[in-house]
């Protein structure tokens, strides 16, 4: 049994009444053979299933509604203008993350589930070290054909990616930037189309802010009360800006130069020079209030994903949760730069993380070619522009995004200048606890615990989390 089995089992073992409802309340014919009760083959009438964790009135509702509103019957007309008889079946789910993926797992071990998954990108690498999902071309050999791969960039293709090999299409993209308040730089002295190149850059526009009666300079998510939150968008950033990533060459990272370079950046914003607020890091809203608090003119300088321009500060009614009137006036944004010019990862200036959700084809399938036509189905220019009919998001695709982006200049660049520079976490079991031990670092750091210590102790938790062989020096 290899390892990455074996962590999934034990956390299998931990859910198992979780799954045990789960199969009651699951819909369709999730629970038998991939690819439903079809038996006819690809030359009679056959039956594709796909799931996914969303459902119509609940979870992710937009993406069920679009599956059973478009993707289904455009793919079975499709099929019968082609002269082929397909059925597909889609199979919606509503729950707790961790308990979808505890089914689709439970579903894929036994060697069932459906054709199609839908899938985090972070347990990609974890899938596939257990042997739950295989690359796509082992799959369906014909994927690597497919056009749709030259409109993905290949930063993006990584999100459903592993060991080098694509398991799965993304389903969309997105990017980290630095957020600014062009009203406050203004009063500061500062230039309304900042574009930082060096963390001593930031660090200077931050002192020059804190001249501003009222408001907190800089909000660089630490602690674990923000969770992953401080993560993707507070400590990965810096990490890769330093050249290094949280696992590379098969290690995690210890107590590296770059890891160093990182809190100390915390150290001199939260302590050394208070340019941030570390009482707000450690609020359980603390996240959300900095998202009011910056819509109230009273951040500079927020590090955040595109998600904040489209569903935080975005005025259209009843959309933003806390909506700026004057947003495309006000607010800037910038590419994250790397500590110096040249410094960040594949000697890039500048730097960014992304998040992503995608699907995967079931290795157990048995008309695996044909469910690789629905998964392109659903990834071609037409689906993704049906999907974002009535909102604008970033889809994974470069000519659907010139196309729809096109009034959204802010996504624009996310899309443009962002995304062919990002970088993903790591889709491994152990990447969670390796994230509470970060973020604690940072904690540590923003509450006066000197660099050192917190390395010290972040590094002695990492070797009880997988062990100091696995660990860099």
């Amino acid at each position: 049994m290899t390892n990455g089995k074996r962590r999934l089992l034990t956390a299998f073992a931990l859910t198992a009444a979780g799954a045990v409802v789960l199969a009651g309340c699951s819909g369709g014919a999730s629970n038998g053979d991939a690819g439903g009760e079809s038996g006819g083959g690809e030359s009679g009438p056959v039956t594709l299933t796909l799931t996914a964790n969303s459902i119509t009135g609940g979870k992710n509702a937009a993406e069920a509604d679009w599956i059973a509103d478009y993707v289904v019957p455009e793919f079975e007309k499709a099929m019968k203008a082609d002269g082929k008889d397909v059925t597909v079946e889609f199979q919606p789910q509503g729950v707790d993350d961790e308990d979808y993926k505890t089914k689709i797992a439970l579903d894929l071990q036994s060697g069932k589930g459906a054709d199609i998954i839908g899938m985090d990108g972070i347990w990609v690498g974890e899938f596939a070290e257990a042997g739950y999902i295989k690359p796509l071309a082992d799959v369906a050999a014909s994927s690597d054909d497919w056009d749709g791969w030259a409109q993905i960039p290949e930063a993006v293709q990584n999100a459903l990616s592993f060991d080098g090999d694509r398991y799965g299409v993304p389903q969309g993209a997105d990017g980290r930037v630095l957020y600014y308040n062009k009203t406050l730089f203004a009063e500061a002295g500062l230039p309304e189309d900042w574009q930082p190149t060096s963390w001593d850059e930031i660090i200077e526009a931050s002192k020059a802010l804190k001249k501003v009666e009222g408001v907190t300079p800089i909000q660089l998510n630490a602690g674990t009360a923000m969770g992953e939150a401080t993560t993707m968008q507070g400590l990965l950033p810096l990490i890769v800006g330093t050249g290094e990533e949280v696992y590379e060459d098969g290690k995690w990272i210890g107590a590296s130069d770059g890891l160093k370079e990182a809190l100390d950046l915390y150290k001199t914003i939260y302590v050394d020079e208070g340019l941030g607020d570390p009482v707000l890091q450690q609020e359980a809203s603390g996240r959300d209030t900095s998202f009011q608090l910056f819509a109230e003119g009273k951040i500079g300088i927020l590090l955040e994903g595109d998600y904040f321009w489209r569903s935080v500060i975005n005025p259209a009614e009843g959309v933003g949760t806390a909506p700026m009137a004057d947003r495309d006036e006000v607010v800037g944004y910038a590419k994250i730069p790397a500590v110096k010019p040249g410094k960040g990862i594949n000697g890039q200036d500048f730097v960014s993380m992304s998040g992503g959700t995608g699907r995967v084809l079931n290795p157990n399938s048995k008309n695996p070619e044909l469910a690789w036509e629905l998964l392109a189905f659903m990834n071609s220019p037409e689906a993704f522009e049906a999907r974002v009919a009535g909102t604008i998001s970033i889809t994974p695709r470069t000519d659907v995004n010139e196309k729809i982006l096109a009034s959204d200049k802010m996504l624009t660049f996310v899309n443009d200048e962002v995304l062919p520079i990002t970088a993903y976490r790591p889709g491994l079991a152990a990447y969670p606890q390796v994230s509470v031990l970060l973020q604690q670092a940072t904690l540590d750091v923003a509450t006066g615990t000197s660099v050192d210590d917190a390395l010290k102790t972040y590094v002695g938790g990492l070797e009880g989390v997988v062990g100091e062989d696995a660990i860099s020096k």
